[in-house]
């Protein structure tokens, strides 16, 4: 792990950089991945909050989505159409960003497939990842770009939108080339990131569901994973 990733991770998982508050987002996750938007009320009694409080926090999350009922349709998994495609257990299903699909099959304790389409070639990628590794992963040269920019409390404009499946290192550099400070790495190293992200959230939300799997994600079973590439 580089200083910019373990950076990265930490910035990430920490709630007055992101405003994500991870007693009310995991919940919210897995009530999304049923594939139906979810009711303030609904969301407000999982996770052990009154409306009020619910509500006001979402208010500080400008990126969420909502249908024209109110109800939360997107925070990361979203019921929008993105080009990243997230199917569990037969939902048909999207996220924000090319990590997302990476973190949640951890905290959702799913697994998912996944497709996506490098930004660059249009080429597609295609992968399942579970809670303890990613296999099936086509191309197996296949990357995922990460950035860590100043201000990450609008995550899905700031950080989300550019986070992509590329095909190769290759396929990548134009996109390298025109955004500074930003690095690719292999999908299994990716991954390795993504599960300590997700067992972060495990352990703010909801500490007893913290699984051992996310916490050590080297013992999980990944194809070798690479240095990280900056050009």
């Amino acid at each position: 792990m580089t200083d910019y990733t373990t950076d990265l991770i930490d910035r990430l998982a920490t709630p007055d950089q992101t405003d994500l508050d991870p007693a009310l987002l995991i919940p919210l996750l897995r009530l999304l991945a049923s594939g139906n938007p979810v009711e303030l009320t609904t969301l407000a009694t999982t996770a052990g909050r009154t409306i009020e409080e619910t509500r006001a926090h979402l208010a500080r999350l400008p990126d969420t989505e909502y249908d024209n009922e109110g109800r939360v349709v997107g925070q990361g998994v979203t019921l929008r159409p993105t080009q990243h495609r997230f199917t569990v257990d037969g939902a048909q299903l999207h996220t924000w960003c090319a990590l997302d699909t990476l973190i949640f099959p951890p905290i959702l304790d799913r697994e998912a497939h996944i497709e996506s389409a490098s930004p660059c070639s249009g080429q597609p990628i295609r992968l399942t990842a579970g809670p303890r590794g990613v296999r099936d992963v086509e191309p197996a040269t296949a990357v995922v770009s990460l950035v860590n920019p100043d201000d990450i409390t609008e995550i899905r404009s700031s950080f989300c939108n550019q986070v992509h499946f590329f095909t190769s290192v290759d396929d990548a550099r134009s996109w390298l080339q025109t955004t500074p400070g930003g690095q690719v790495m292999p999908v299994a190293e990716a991954f390795d990131l993504a599960a300590q992200l997700a067992a972060a959230f495990l352990a703010a939300g909801s500490p007893h569901e913290a699984p051992q799997a996310a916490a050590s994600p080297h013992e999980a079973p990944q194809a070798a994973a690479h240095d990280s590439y900056r050009p």
